[in-house]
């Protein structure tokens, strides 16, 4: 039978189950594709685990609605991670219920602006010409404001540099168990991006829990007052062989002296050494940033949009 003439229900994001049936969705359908169509596994294990209390109530992972044929066949979900957005996670060979999802977003995922007006907004990659012309129809309007995905494969070719580590500054893998360890990753997310609600607990849950975590794949660098200068985390997913360096972060005090570029590489380096297919990093555009990405051998890959709609 042809998908579209299947029949479909939908129901709401219910429990810890449905959160590791749409995983399952996102690992099978991640090699049929283009990059990030879907979200990558990392991100959904953020949305569940990256929280102090790992309880499913507290991650709020339930809030959506998710879709499934006649038969029980998870076919796609959709979610927000914010204040009125919406993200679709949908079998390709579906694409047609994207419009009964998008209304049911408009719905119930829809937020009031600080001046009344309701409003949702949607990321599209400009290589999904169905999804931007789907939103067209529907009233969005294409915004500025932009997301890039980078990727480096892996090959017997690729020669990865060494890294080399600043004087004074050590390089070596997180410990999750070690509370002291957690608390000084917390001080530095709140100073490298800026904010003041990272807890050393939310990590420690992560790490302990998240599958896409790898202990061996979690790299500091270690200032020589013991503090933590830079981090770069490396989710992976075995099965697909794939990983993303999500986040990758110095200190505003000890930037400009090759931390985060040492991470990488000696993260490269682990990755090639378990098999990896690929590895991606998510950026905007940030130059700085990007000048490091493009150095190591990244190339963009895609590039999407935020696209809102007035209701």
């Amino acid at each position: 039978m042809n998908p579209s003439d299947k029949k479909f229900i939908n129901r709401p994001i219910a429990n810890d189950e449905d959160f590791w049936r749409i995983r399952q969705l996102l690992l099978e359908t991640y090699p049929i594709t283009p990059l990030c169509f879907n979200w990558e596994p990392r991100r959904w294990d953020g949305r569940r685990f990256y929280n102090a209390n790992p309880s499913w109530e507290a991650s709020r992972a339930g809030v959506g609605q998710m879709w499934e044929t006649e038969d029980g066949r998870l076919i796609g979900a959709i979610h927000p991670e914010g204040k009125g957005d919406a993200h679709l996670q949908i079998h390709p060979d579906y694409r047609h219920i994207e419009d009964s999802m998008i209304a049911w977003a408009e719905v119930n995922l829809s937020a009031p602006t600080d001046d009344g007006v309701q409003r949702l907004d949607i990321f599209v990659h400009e290589y999904d010409t169905t999804r931007q012309q789907l939103l067209a129809q529907r009233g969005y309007k294409k915004m500025p404001w932009s997301g890039v995905s980078r990727r480096l494969r892996f090959d017997d070719d690729r020669t990865i540099e060494q890294p080399t580590v600043a004087a004074g500054y050590t390089l070596r893998i997180t410990q999750p168990e070690d509370d002291g360890d957690c608390d000084k990753l917390a001080v530095l997310l709140n100073a490298a991006f800026i904010r003041d609600f990272h807890v050393g607990a939310e990590y420690q849950t992560f790490a302990r829990l998240a599958p896409s975590f790898r202990q061996e794949l979690d790299l500091v660098a270690v200032a020589p007052d013991g503090s933590f200068a830079s981090y770069v985390g490396i989710p992976y997913d075995e099965a697909i062989g794939h990983g993303i360096f999500e986040p990758v972060c110095t200190h505003p005090g000890h930037q400009r002296k090759g931390l985060a570029r040492a991470l990488m590489l000696e993260g490269l380096h682990r990755l090639k050494a378990l098999g990896a297919q690929d590895v991606i990093v998510e950026t905007g555009d940030m130059i700085p940033a990007n000048r490091l990405y493009d150095s190591l051998g990244f190339t963009e890959t895609s590039k999407g949009f935020v696209w809102r709609k007035t209701l």
